[in-house]
């Protein structure tokens, strides 16, 4: 497996590619992600329309749908998940968590909601996935909305944005 990853590692070097950042490891599926703070300035128009989640054979998915050009985003795992505005804590179940602020706010123009989930505690139904534990919303407060992701323990993940719907992703790996 090192020898496979030495020569990837080369592979990319020769083709121009950049390397592995150092808190980067594969884990059990062979993905090069690590657990440090990450984070796109990128500030737009979007507004939070919906969140879903899926599972993978090596990872779980968080998906929050935008309405709108790609948004900015910052990840990383803390103590506590707090509320946007208030700072108060947002309880979640997990022996790690996440908390995801989406640069894009959970409401228009006119102060409508545009994200209004039925159950802030409970955004998506997670039983039986090998990583989540929880996902909630904790709140949308000057042009930007946060999330709280429970895991099972702190391990990788990667965060990307994607168009054609626009989405932020946040996949957490399985294992190390």
């Amino acid at each position: 497996m090192r020898r496979v990853l030495v020569l990837l590692a080369s592979l990319a070097t020769c083709l121009g590619l950049s390397a592995l950042p150092a808190s980067a490891t594969p884990s059990s599926c062979g993905l090069a992600w690590g657990s440090q703070d990450t984070s796109s300035s990128n500030y737009s128009g979007a507004t939070v329309a919906d969140v879903r989640a899926g599972r993978h054979e090596c990872f779980d998915r968080l998906v929050i749908d935008l309405s709108g050009p790609t948004a900015g985003y910052r990840v990383g795992y803390v103590g506590t998940v707090t509320q946007e505005g208030s700072g108060a804590a947002v309880p979640l179940r997990g022996g790690a968590f996440l908390q995801i602020a989406v640069l894009a706010p959970a409401y228009d123009n006119a102060g409508n909601s545009t994200y209004n989930p039925p159950s802030r505690t409970e955004l998506v139904g997670v039983n039986g996935y090998p990583t989540f534990r929880q996902a909630a919303f904790a709140g949308s407060f000057e042009g930007q909305t946060t999330f709280g992701l429970g895991v099972r323990a702190r391990l990788p993940f990667r965060v990307s944005t994607l168009d054609n719907p626009t989405r932020v992703v946040v996949d957490v790996a399985h294992h190390w």
